[in-house]
């Protein structure tokens, strides 16, 4: 009776061992949102519908269904998978190829369940390394978005600042404007001035006989003019008044030394009438005080004008490069604006490379050879974060054709600084810029492992 009941109870807690062993088997490598399709019944069907088994032929090491989802804890189906739980750490799915393959996958060693293989859990080790890790970027993010918000305030303030200077320079060139007007007119007025005294005089010059003229170049009254009076009365005006060399008193009186009066009417009374550049000394022309004054008014207002339109053109230019930096799109609230105007270098190997927000990238050599990376182009950054990156464009020509291009990422940090920087391809660079504007509150709010 005692060795009856003793087989009994050794039946009894077989059966339950192999009870809790089967089901055991049979939820391996699941997922908790995939639970639902292995409550333990009569049939399964293969999660793509395409078989219905019965159910003691989950996890029996034996692939039945296409999809593998029959095997989710052995490695008998080649396209199963197998679902690491790693508490305290984060989940994620492993070929079910490897599944007792002898290498520890899961950090919680669950998929070496029936292997020589010795694996530790180490999820929780692991977990504190992500934890301190995630902990690190959420202090980063916490302070780069209280200096992004700082950085925001300054830049509304900057741009109501560059504003208020727009308006200022174009005040400036409207007053200049005025200014160019009235000069223009003065010296019109008094270039016109000058002619007309000119003009006047010239009559004058022509109205003097011929006799009086040659009496006045006569210096020692003998009726005939020599080289030497010529020299000491006659002067060619150009920038200045100079005195005649002897060959050139020799050429006006057509080649002689010496020119009585009817060779001086016949030749050089017509050359003082009509060659402007030569001039009697001591004439009206020379010495009139009004002609003077004229013509020293003329050049003074010609010399105020120029300085009115260099300064009209200066601000002209200030107003152009302002308009064109206020066009550029800082972000909604202009939180980008403070990087205009900034540069941030970067040296790799024997190249210092140049970022210039807004501006343009270059490289330069050890040697001091500086090469244009391209010029600030747009915004190319994902739709939910469009000012995630920048494009700078039309840089010097490539030999290999085409032009050479630089593509900027930006990532949040507490510094702005420039970070890394790579060619993956021949004459296409990309960059890694680090700034606080670039931290975003959506990251916080999503956070990085939610499993933790």
């Amino acid at each position: 009776m005692k060795l009856l009941f003793s087989c009994s109870l050794l039946l009894f807690i077989t059966a339950a061992c192999l009870s809790g062993s089967a089901s055991s088997r049979k939820l391996r490598g699941i997922s908790s949102s995939y639970k639902r399709f292995y409550r333990e019944r009569r049939s399964f069907l293969c999660i793509d519908g395409s078989r219905v088994i019965p159910f003691e032929q989950v996890n029996d090491d034996y692939c039945d269904c296409e999809d593998g989802s029959d095997e989710p804890g052995t490695s008998a189906c080649p396209r199963g998978r197998f679902y690491c739980t790693n508490l305290g750490f984060r989940p994620h799915y492993i070929p079910s190829s490897r599944v007792n393959d002898g290498i520890c996958d899961c950090c919680d060693a669950s998929d070496e369940y029936n292997s020589h293989a010795r694996c530790q859990n180490s999820c929780w080790n692991l977990g504190q390394k992500e934890r301190a890790y995630v902990e690190g970027q959420m202090r980063t993010l916490d302070e780069g978005l209280q200096l992004k918000q700082q950085l925001i305030e300054e830049g509304v303030l900057l741009w109501r600042e560059k504003q208020a200077q727009l308006r200022e320079l174009q005040q400036v060139a409207e007053d200049l404007q005025i200014k160019l007007e009235e000069h223009r007119r003065r010296k019109q007025e008094a270039e016109q001035n000058l002619k007309a005294l000119e003009a006047g005089h010239t009559r004058v010059r022509r109205q003097n006989s011929s006799e009086s003229t040659f009496r006045l170049l006569d210096s020692n009254n003998d009726g005939s003019l020599s080289v030497e009076e010529l020299q000491e009365k006659l002067v060619l005006v150009q920038e200045e008044e100079l005195l005649l060399s002897e060959e050139e008193a020799v050429a006006l009186m057509g080649g002689g030394r010496q020119m009585d009066l009817p060779m001086f009417q016949q030749s050089l009374w017509d050359v003082l009438n009509t060659e402007e550049r030569v001039k009697i000394r001591g004439s009206v022309d020379a010495e009139d005080p009004h002609l003077k004054a004229a013509d020293t008014a003329a050049e003074r207002e010609a010399s105020s004008l120029k300085k009115v339109e260099e300064a009209y053109d200066t601000i002209s230019m200030e107003i152009s490069d302002l308009r064109t930096k206020l066009a550029i799109d800082y972000g909604p609230d202009w939180e980008f604006l403070f990087l205009n105007s900034q540069c941030y270098k970067l040296s790799v190997y024997e190249y210092t490379y140049t970022l210039c927000p807004f501006n343009q990238v270059t490289q330069e050599s050890a040697a001091g050879t500086e090469v244009s990376l391209g010029r600030w182009g747009m915004w190319a950054g994902t739709p939910k974060n469009p000012y995630s990156q920048m494009v700078y464009e039309n840089g010097e020509p490539c030999w290999q054709g085409g032009s050479r291009s630089t593509t900027v990422t930006l990532t949040c940090g507490t510094e702005t600084a420039l970070r890394r920087v790579k060619e993956p391809s021949k004459c296409q660079y990309i960059m890694d810029f680090q700034t606080p504007v670039a931290c975003q509150t959506v990251l916080k709010q999503r956070g990085i492992h939610s499993e933790l």
